[in-house]
């Protein structure tokens, strides 16, 4: 697949239940279901990271879950850490502001000064992509021309999936598919955001590779955007 010249091309990898869900339930952390990924799958998954120039996951999850998105059980580089945080209002002691790999967090114009200063004195980058919120495309743009990034893979929740899908950013899918049904009708799923209004809407996709992976099944996606 062609990478497009003035952004990073993008895969989104998320593990999911059978009913399509991305945690237990509403506010609780995605690592209680990983904790049930086969080994073999967490390897999948560090490798990614590794073969990445950029990881994104949005605010909120840095919020409940606290993750590190680092490489660790396998050799290889961690990438950058990208967080959209319109804000600057990431807890300062979130691990992501942490020494163990380069992080960018995302801006809007109109964040409080003395929170973007918190930021950079953790030395953390800071980008400023949008006037009154973090606009993915002008923030895809400038990690493509000014991070050198030209492929970034998302672990976000619903609704930065949704924001990048929407966007027609997203190039690939790979789900982790985990064999449990966790039910709730408020529970994150992976894409959330608007209601669409009918099948023309929808995003299509096309299953290009499915696999066992130590216990887990694994599937992979191209996106087709309509014209």
């Amino acid at each position: 697949m062609t990478i497009p010249a003035d952004r990073p091309h993008v895969l989104m990898m998320s593990e999911i239940t059978a009913d399509g869900k991305l945690t237990l339930k509403k506010g609780a952390s995605s690592k209680i279901l990983m904790k049930y990924m086969a080994h073999e799958t967490e390897l999948l998954l560090h490798n990614t990271r590794a073969e990445y120039d950029a990881i994104m996951v949005g605010a909120n999850t840095i919020r409940i879950d606290n993750s590190f998105l680092t490489v660790r059980y396998v050799p290889g580089k961690s990438p950058l850490r990208v967080i959209p945080c319109s804000m600057a209002d990431i807890p300062l002691d979130a691990n992501v502001l942490g020494p163990d790999a380069p992080t960018a967090i995302a801006v809007a114009e109109v964040a409080p000064e003395e929170r973007i200063e918190a930021i950079k004195k953790k030395g953390a980058h800071v980008i400023v992509a949008g006037k009154n919120h973090v606009e993915l495309p002008l923030l895809m743009k400038i990690l493509r021309e000014q991070f050198g990034v030209k492929n970034l893979m998302i672990e976000g929740g619903p609704t930065l999936n949704w924001h990048m899908l929407h966007d027609r950013l997203v190039d690939e899918i790979r789900l982790i598919h985990l064999p449990f049904i966790v039910g709730g009708s408020d529970t994150p799923s992976l894409v959330g955001g608007m209601h669409i209004d009918n099948e023309n809407e929808m995003i299509r996709l096309n299953l290009k590779k499915y696999y066992m992976c130590g216990s887990n099944l694994v599937s992979e996606f191209d996106v087709l955007y309509t014209q």
